[in-house]
């Protein structure tokens, strides 16, 4: 039976947060690895800009298809049990890169990465949700931005993985040939498959939402009468937008803008990019104890926009640079709206976290729009879609600034 995260004992919500968060982790160092595989499938299999980003359009449009979905699961079953079900669907796509390797096409690769990600729109929605519940609901940002600071660190271990490892040539082990890519997913796999059985060794108690409206208000209110929650799924859409094009066109980016610069180099540059990702994580969410999250949301979007328009304008060196900042000042953006999206909304809390996750569809579609500007027209202008994207959200920090 669900209970108020008040009722629990200290030490068992602080092992819960703590087993969760190593969630953030792993879906962290999956995202790492897939902006490397998408300049890896460029080089080896031959596709162009925009088609390799099919990668995130299967990747991300995985989370479309799957949140609602495991939204509806948990209001049944419980955060423990789509947990349990992401990882499950995470470990399947990890494996099925032995026969995509096997197939060695574009499309096999986009069919297990798709089984793949629709495992993270699980655990996705399901973490968020808990880390967001799992105390009191005006530290919810706090508490989020300091889960999502793992997410960072994974972040930063993928490029360097993959950097290593996708561009390096097959490796011999006990007398046959194994593909770096497939060697890599397998083992993750694999480790996903332990991390099940971790968690159904460990208690994870069910938490009701608490918020400052009671069950019969909120109850009473549509879901989507909720600004914070309407204007989040616009703002959320376009920070996934922006995220992951960034991150999918950095390598790209910084070979054309850094003379001299290889694709392996750039790999570790953007594992830089990640840290940086990662330590805006821990920064903010300790400034978060003196700065409002809304403020500290508006100024990380106007800085963002500011940085990308050094992007667009292609200085040399310069403007590699500036895309590290970018990914310093996205650190806080997604935990922030998803916490401001979910707040007060009781009984609607799950349902509307599954809409939420929902929004990283704009992940799918980004990448694609910003390959073709950039087939056409350079990848240095390609980046003023994120540019836009930015602006729009610093547009919703304002709004619910205004409205708190």
């Amino acid at each position: 039976m669900p209970v108020q995260a008040t009722a629990i004992a200290p030490s068992a919500t602080k092992v819960a947060f703590i087993v969760v968060t190593s969630l953030f982790f792993m879906w962290g160092l999956s995202h790492g690895l897939l902006d490397v595989l998408n300049k890896h499938f460029q080089d080896t299999l031959n596709v162009s800009k925009a088609q390799s980003g099919y990668l995130q359009a299967a990747y991300f449009g995985a989370y479309f298809v799957v949140a609602l979905p495991v939204g509806i699961f948990m209001d049944r079953f419980g955060y423990k049990a789509g947990i349990q079900v992401g990882l499950a669907l995470f470990a399947l796509g990890a494996l099925l890169f032995i026969p995509a390797t096997g197939a060695g096409t574009f499309f096999a690769f986009l069919g297990a990465l798709f089984v793949l990600a629709c495992g993270l729109g699980c655990l996705e929605t399901a973490a968020n949700l808990y880390a967001a519940v799992l105390g009191k609901p005006e530290h919810s940002a706090r508490r989020l931005n300091l889960a999502q600071s793992f997410n960072g660190l994974g972040a930063f271990v993928g490029p360097l993985i993959g950097g290593s490892l996708f561009f390096a040539p097959p490796v011999a082990l006990v007398g046959f040939t194994i593909d770096p890519v497939m060697l890599t997913y397998v083992c993750l796999g694999l480790v996903v498959v332990l991390m099940m059985v971790v968690f159904a060794a460990v208690p994870l108690p069910e938490i009701q939402a608490q918020g400052t409206l009671s069950r019969k208000e909120v109850n009473g209110r549509s879901l989507w009468s909720h600004s914070n929650f309407t204007g989040a799924l616009i703002a959320q859409f376009f920070y996934i937008a922006a995220q992951v094009g960034v991150g999918a066109f950095f390598i790209n980016y910084a070979i054309e803008h850094w003379s001299g610069l290889t694709t392996q180099k750039a790999s570790y540059f953007l594992s830089i990019a990640m840290l940086s990702f990662m330590i805006g994580r821990f920064v903010s969410t300790w400034l978060m104890r003196f700065i409002p999250a809304t403020t500290l949301l508006i100024a990380y979007a106007l800085f963002n926009a500011a940085l990308c328009a050094v992007a667009v304008s292609g200085i040399q060196t310069l403007s590699v640079y500036a895309l590290v900042g970018v990914f310093f000042f996205m650190s806080i953006l997604y935990p922030s709206i998803f916490a401001m999206g979910v707040r007060n909304l009781g009984t609607h809390t799950k349902k509307a976290g599954s809409y939420l996750v929902m929004t990283l569809v704009g992940g799918a579609i980004a990448p694609y729009c910003m390959g073709a500007i950039a087939d056409v027209y350079g990848t240095a202008t390609a980046f003023l879609v994120p540019l836009l994207c930015f602006l729009v959200i610093a547009g919703y920090g304002i709004k619910q600034r205004g409205e708190i």
